[in-house]
């Protein structure tokens, strides 16, 4: 049963940055606002920059973290317009949503010129729950979880460069409600899963031993959805559809360049600048098995919606200072939003955000380190007006907090 719920993951709340991705997914990503692509020497250089194994200890290197997400409320208030009329006075919140994450990473041995890695890793999710009208009727539970086992293999090309490839194997599960009050009385309960693929590539240049250079880029995931829906209605006439349906999104594609430099003080300063292709997210269209019965289900959920997502870039700087038996980490990022204010909705109603982090790593002998940093997200407030909706969005600032556990062998 695959996903149709793949539409809370492109048209719906994410986790923690522009769009639905997560771009922290370990410990010191967390501690850097993952300004860990150009300088990195650490397990999870198998999923920042692949490349990087090449130039690391050559050792095995594993890596387990566990990661708390928490979700803040969005507040709204203003006002709605569907087929009925404009409705003003509302001021509702979307529900809190608290999560915890696990990942691993590992980096093997030399293999002649050839370095192997994988990551397992959840690089893009949602959770938004809104139990008042009129978020209710478009947005009562969008819920995704997304898993990514990661290979990757790095090759030396010379004594400073080394370049990297890697195979994306995504899954992805959730779920999508929506439940209207009288007259219309429009429901719909959604459940599925999918598997889908891409690759990744990298790059590391090292021209001295204080700089550093990092490219990678990391391919769009068609996701290829099939599931079930229940949709219903007694508006015109009861009406049910309970059946296939389906949908391909894009999950889009992203480019990363990074420069690290490193003072005589063993201080490293990074800067990492991401671009993501959100713009190949133009639509959000459904297809069923056979006719839904009613005008009312074809109207909400078989006619196309434009979604019209735009690219954005994002910026991060990454402070690293290392010491005798402890590394200090510290992070800033600036995000922008994919949504448009002509397609936002409560399914996602996001904004730009900045991003501060802190962390350290701890070295408790020559084979094993642990680590612990937090990361606060600050959405900006978002003033909307478009067909449906005349208000504020407030709140959704994002909490992260990582622990993670290094290993060499």
């Amino acid at each position: 049963m695959k996903k149709i719920v793949l539409m809370s993951l492109v048209a719906s709340s994410v986790l923690m940055a522009g769009g639905y991705k997560i771009p922290e997914v370990s410990t010191n990503a967390v501690a850097l606002g993952a300004a860990n692509v150009a300088h990195n020497h650490s397990a999870d250089a198998a999923y920042y920059n692949p490349a990087n194994m090449i130039f690391m200890e050559d050792v095995n290197q594993m890596e387990v973290d566990l990661t708390y997400i928490g979700l803040d409320k969005i507040n709204y208030k203003g006002s709605y317009t569907d087929s009925l009329g404009t409705t003003p006075g509302h001021n509702i919140d979307a529900e809190s949503e608290n999560f915890i994450i696990p990942t691993l990473h590992f980096v093997s041995k030399k293999l002649g010129s050839t370095r192997i890695g994988v990551s397992i890793v959840s690089p893009g999710g949602l959770s938004k729950r809104w139990n008042d009208q009129p978020a209710k009727s478009s947005a009562e539970e969008f819920t995704l979880k997304v898993v990514e086992v990661n290979p990757t293999a790095a090759f030396k090309v010379s004594d400073k460069v080394a370049v990297a490839v890697g195979f994306r194997i995504v899954y992805s599960e959730g779920i999508v409600k929506s439940d209207s009050e009288a007259p219309t009385n429009i429901s719909r309960d959604m459940t599925g899963d999918s598997i889908d693929f891409g690759y990744n590539l990298a790059l590391a240049y090292k021209p001295t031993s204080d700089l550093e250079v990092g490219l990678t880029y990391r391919s769009q995931v068609d996701l290829t959805q099939e599931g079930t829906a229940k949709l219903h209605t007694t508006y015109g006439g009861p009406a049910t559809y309970n059946g296939d349906a389906y949908l391909t999104v894009p999950l889009p594609a992203a480019f990363n360049a990074a420069i690290a430099y490193t003072l005589p003080t063993k201080t490293t300063i990074e800067v990492v600048y991401e671009k993501t292709y959100w713009s190949a997210y133009k639509n959000l269209d459904f297809d069923y098995d056979g006719d839904l019965g009613n005008a009312v289900l074809t109207t909400k959920f078989d006619n196309p919606k434009p979604k019209n997502w735009k690219d954005t870039e994002t910026y991060r700087i990454g402070l690293t200072q290392e010491l005798d038996d402890v590394t200090i980490m510290a992070g800033l990022v600036f995000d922008e939003t994919p949504v448009p204010e002509t397609t936002l909705g409560y399914e996602l109603p996001d904004s730009n955000s900045m991003a501060v982090s802190l962390g350290g790593r701890y070295k408790l002998n020559d084979k094993m380190d642990i680590a612990l940093a937090a990361l606060y997200s600050m959405h900006e407030d978002r003033t909307v007006k478009n067909d449906s909706i005349d208000g504020e969005f407030t709140g959704g600032n994002v909490l992260m907090i990582s622990a993670g556990l290094g290993y060499k062998f």
